[in-house]
């Protein structure tokens, strides 16, 4: 694994294994799974709709309120459903505080609308639905996509959030390797997509006939994602954690760049992890330890004293 040098404006964390098996012990007190291959998890789930924006968006809660205490909003990657992305972190995650996970646009049980998928958009119809719902601020964990629109929830409606869990998100285009974007710009073919995710797609969808449109849909997204400027990055005033796997779609030198820009900001690489191995992410290849040391990192983040309002 590559050596990663961050400068001291940016608190690392950096995944050693002989740490995180203690760490995701003594945080969460809950062992994520123990095999790779454990089959996906059976869980009561409280499933509810609400209108937001002429859509109706679905969302599941988890947990009890605690008091004052903001709930954790799950926000999934591009593609996936609630299942997919947090099915195995969601019961641990729940154990400490109450979880809101969402679907959003064309994603698993929440309809298409007409239009193109953005991650602005995206992130007015979280707030919205945090409106609907009487939540006031919350912290929010989004991965991969929903890690983008993590970013624009905390930039367009900084009332809404308190702290960001950002897992393998981008802010500018060169944060992604140029042949991933080559296979960005293929035409969109539903037989390319991890066969978990598109199952799971069908399984859930109002009109599962619509899988390739979402996935033109996605595509189109990614190919006119506009950078954002340093100045863009700096207006994330929420403390954020990042998280990037050293094997990641994101590389660790732009999260590590993100890191040092955003104004509160920790960074943790997971060793020898790809794209969401870290939170257990159905598509990827199974990482227990980088899973558990994970859920440790964000409860530990979560519970951490408010960050300074300003440097």
């Amino acid at each position: 694994m590559r050596r990663l040098l961050v400068p001291r404006s940016a608190r690392v964390w950096v995944a050693a294994i002989a740490v995180v098996v203690a760490l995701g012990a003594c945080a969460s007190g809950n062992a994520v799974w123990t095999s790779g291959d454990a089959p996906a998890p059976s869980r009561a789930v409280a499933a509810h709709y609400a209108t937001v924006n002429g859509m109706r968006m679905y969302y599941e809660v988890h947990g009890a309120a605690r008091g004052t205490e903001p709930p954790l909003v799950l926000l999934h990657g591009g593609g996936s459903t609630i299942e997919t992305t947090f099915g195995r972190v969601i019961p641990a995650l729940a154990a400490s505080r109450q979880v809101i996970a969402v679907e959003m646009q064309g994603h698993g049980h929440t309809a298409d609308r007409d239009g193109p998928l953005s991650f602005a958009q995206d992130a007015d119809d979280v707030a919205a639905l945090l409106r609907e719902i009487a939540v006031p601020n919350a912290d929010v964990l989004g991965f991969s996509n929903g890690a983008n629109v993590a970013l624009e929830l905390g930039r367009r409606h900084p009332d809404a959030v308190r702290r960001l869990v950002v897992a393998a998100g981008f802010v500018t285009r060169d944060g992604i390797p140029a042949p991933v974007w080559e296979s960005f710009r293929q035409p969109p073919d539903t037989s390319n997509m991890p066969p978990v995710l598109r199952d799971a797609y069908r399984a859930a969808a109002p009109d599962p006939s619509r899988l390739p449109l979402l996935v033109t849909k996605l595509m189109q997204r990614l190919n006119g994602f506009q950078d954002w400027t340093d100045a863009d990055i700096r207006s994330v005033r929420a403390p954020a954690l990042l998280m990037v796997g050293d094997a990641d779609v994101i590389t660790v030198e732009h999260a590590a760049r993100m890191a040092r820009l955003l104004p509160h900001a920790r960074l943790v690489v997971f060793p020898n992890a790809t794209h969401g191995a870290y939170l257990g992410d159905a598509a990827a290849a199974p990482c227990p330890v980088c899973v558990t040391a994970a859920v440790a990192f964000v409860d530990r983040f979560l519970a951490d004293a408010p960050e300074p309002t300003a440097r």
